[in-house]
Order: C-alpha cells, then structure tokens, then sequence
C-alpha cells in the first residue's frame, strides 16, 4: 500500500482554497508522508512570506491517504 500527499493552500480572508496539489511521489508509510506534509508546508510558507500570509491569512493543510493503485 501507499499513501499518497496532498497539499491544500487556503486563505481565510478570502474563504478558499486553491486546488489541491498531489505530490508525485507516493510514501511506502503514513509517517512518512506526515513528516513531508508538515515540510513542504513550512518550506511552502516561506516562499509564499510573512507579508502575504498575513494579508491573507493563508495557511496549508494537508491528507496522507491510503491507496491501493500501482505506482510505476
């Protein structure tokens, strides 16, 4: 099995999220994936910057799913 990431860019002030972006590479375990959503989102708030994300309140959220698809 493997699960795949998922990161979701949301702002509060404008109530929306951007779409989601699915990583491309699969992770063989859920902790895995956590500990890449948890630092793709930090290095992905860095770039986006302190002046933006307070502008617009953004803030990233991410899934760790499970699947049973063939990854080549």
């Amino acid at each position: 099995m493997k699960i795949l990431l998922t990161l979701i860019i949301c702002s509060y002030t404008h109530g929306a999220c951007l779409d989601p972006y699915p990583w491309p590479t699969p992770f063989s375990s859920t902790y895995d994936c956590m500990m890449a959503g948890y630092e793709e989102a930090k290095i992905k708030m860095k770039e986006i910057g302190p002046k933006e994300v307070n502008k617009h309140q953004i803030y990233i959220k991410f899934t760790c799913t499970p699947t049973d698809s063939v990854w080549q």
